[in-house]
């Protein structure tokens, strides 16, 4: 059975409970001879027609961002009801709470915002204002400190309407937290899992963004290379040919020895000619994650609209499941590893 396809939601259940309790006082009244109909007041028809046709709640999908045992933040899909204060509800999703944790723990994840953590959020002109309540300021290191920042500016700068974000902390301006994490200025969603912290801000130097899986193989991971050539698809491919850094607790996505051939951008359209090795990667069950480390790399760079594949000069035919523009859809990675899984 294909879970994706099954959605039960709570609206629907109450309908469902609403007319069967109609139904059956009704059959009560009919045959129980015994009874003064006339005595009997009447049934609330109207308010439970009216309970039972209400208009299902609508949902969009938005990212979230979580934290995995490796200590990098992961970009989650997930279905948001949709209402005018979504940017708010999404980070809710990322708040300690037992209901939370278990989401996040299905997909081999944690949240990152202390339990209790409410928001305040103004957006403006592409700004985004977020004041954390209190609670946010109980981090137990300077790690979970700042996982939590980077985890909410990067949620925030998923939406279209926000470019960058700011951070008050119980109504006040910080420049640092408790452990040290500067807040001073504004975070934009451009740097995420940032490889080297180091060799970031040298001279002459650029970054592209690199998706690799997990180590478990369940999601994509972005991070953030700095090269010292142009920030591109070309010069993407070849950093994500070369694999994640050692002991990085990432996997590589394409086999050694994997190549690329060459890289065209036309209309939109990029096509990326990748050597024979390419399809030793697709061959097995981490394929699909193969070819969608491909597509989100791509994506990155303004103007790229569609991503084709070829190999030494021969199309290759995308998987279905591959072709989403969505990240790490949350019930998709838990139809293909269903189970709870614990993380330390």
């Amino acid at each position: 059975m294909n879970l994706k396809k099954w959605k039960i939601r709570r609206v629907d259940v109450e309908r469902a409970l609403i007319l069967c309790a109609s139904a059956m006082v009704v059959a009560l009244a009919l045959h129980q001879g015994n009874v003064n109909r006339s005595s009997m007041p009447p049934l609330p028809v109207t308010q439970t027609v009216e309970t039972a046709l209400q208009s299902p709640a609508e949902y969009q999908q938005t990212v979230v961002y979580y934290q995995d045992g490796e200590g990098y933040l992961v970009p989650v899909t997930r279905d948001v009801e949709k209402t005018d204060g979504i940017a708010k509800s999404t980070l809710q999703l990322m708040v300690a709470s037992p209901e939370n944790d278990l989401s996040a723990a299905r997909l081999g994840l944690k949240t990152t915002v202390p339990e209790g953590t409410t928001f305040d959020l103004d957006i403006r002109d592409g700004k985004a204002r977020v004041d954390l309540s209190r609670e946010a300021l109980s981090c137990m290191s300077a790690e979970e400190e700042t996982l939590m920042v980077h985890s909410v500016a990067q949620t925030l700068c998923g939406f279209d309407s926000v470019e960058e974000v700011s951070f008050l902390f119980d109504g006040q301006q910080r420049s640092k937290l408790t452990w040290g994490t500067d807040v001073s200025g504004a975070f934009s969603g451009s740097y995420v899992n940032l490889e080297s912290v180091e060799t970031f801000s040298s001279a002459g130097a650029s970054s592209v963004k690199l998706y690799f899986p997990s180590s478990s193989g369940r999601m994509l991971v972005p991070v953030t290379r700095t090269v010292y050539s142009d920030a591109d698809v070309n010069t993407a491919m070849l950093e994500l040919c070369k694999g994640p850094k050692k002991d990085s607790g990432l996997m590589a996505p394409l086999p050694q020895g994997c190549g690329v051939r060459g890289v065209t951008m036309k209309n939109g359209i990029v096509t990326v000619d990748f050597s024979k090795e390419f399809l030793e990667a697709v061959s097995g069950d981490e394929g699909l994650q193969a070819v969608r480390a491909v597509l989100f790399t791509a994506r990155q760079f303004p103007g790229v609209k569609q991503v084709n594949i070829t190999v030494e000069g021969n199309p290759y035919t995308l998987p279905e499941a591959t072709v989403s523009t969505f990240i790490n859809q949350a019930q998709e990675v838990m139809t293909y590893y269903p189970g709870v899984i614990e993380i330390d």
